[in-house]
């Protein structure tokens, strides 16, 4: 059993936070007509794979764009060419995947998982992108850990952003 179960993700026992993360975008995406897209380079399509898996998928997830290559991201993302590890480049991955995949709301991802630097960045550093139908937002964080926890903690705290998001659409529908 996975020891770092987030409780506060809603998360019952046996299921990861990841799976309660998603469920809660599922559930709000749904109630708020969303379409819902990722972008993502350090979590290799970890939080695409989380979304698939949540309930109907199928009615309001729109898919991923897995951009691991940086040429990948300037390419097919239209983020422009230079350092990659940034909340500019991170911005650029959701607004080009939300293009790209026709979603109402993309989050992104890009970092360094370590162990070594990336960009002159410091193995954990991670920054985030989110479109909505209400603006954008950009994020720097950093985690501890090895790779694979980076990766871990980047996957729950971007389902985490999608699903504040849609949560916040969705309490703002007209009820009745």
């Amino acid at each position: 059993m996975n020891e770092r179960m987030v409780r506060t993700s809603g998360a019952t026992p046996g299921e990861s936070a990841s799976s309660a993360l998603a469920a809660r975008v599922a559930s709000a995406a749904a109630e708020a007509g969303l379409s819902v897209g990722t972008a993502e380079s350090l979590t290799s399509g970890a939080v695409a794979s989380a979304l698939g898996a949540a309930p109907d998928a199928s009615s309001w997830f729109r898919g991923a764009v897995v951009a691991y290559a940086s040429e990948v991201k300037f390419e097919l993302l239209g983020v422009r060419r230079g350092p990659v590890v940034t909340e500019d480049a991170a911005l650029a991955m959701a607004r080009g995947a939300a293009r790209r995949l026709g979603a109402d709301l993309v989050v992104s991802v890009t970092g360094a998982g370590g162990p070594d630097p990336q960009d002159g960045r410091a193995p954990g550093t991670v920054c985030f992108g989110l479109v909505h139908p209400g603006g954008e937002l950009s994020q720097e964080h950093h985690f501890p850990g090895d790779p694979e926890e980076v990766v871990r903690a980047s996957t729950e705290h971007a389902l985490e952003l999608l699903a504040a998001t849609a949560e916040e659409r969705a309490s703002r529908q007209p009820t009745g």
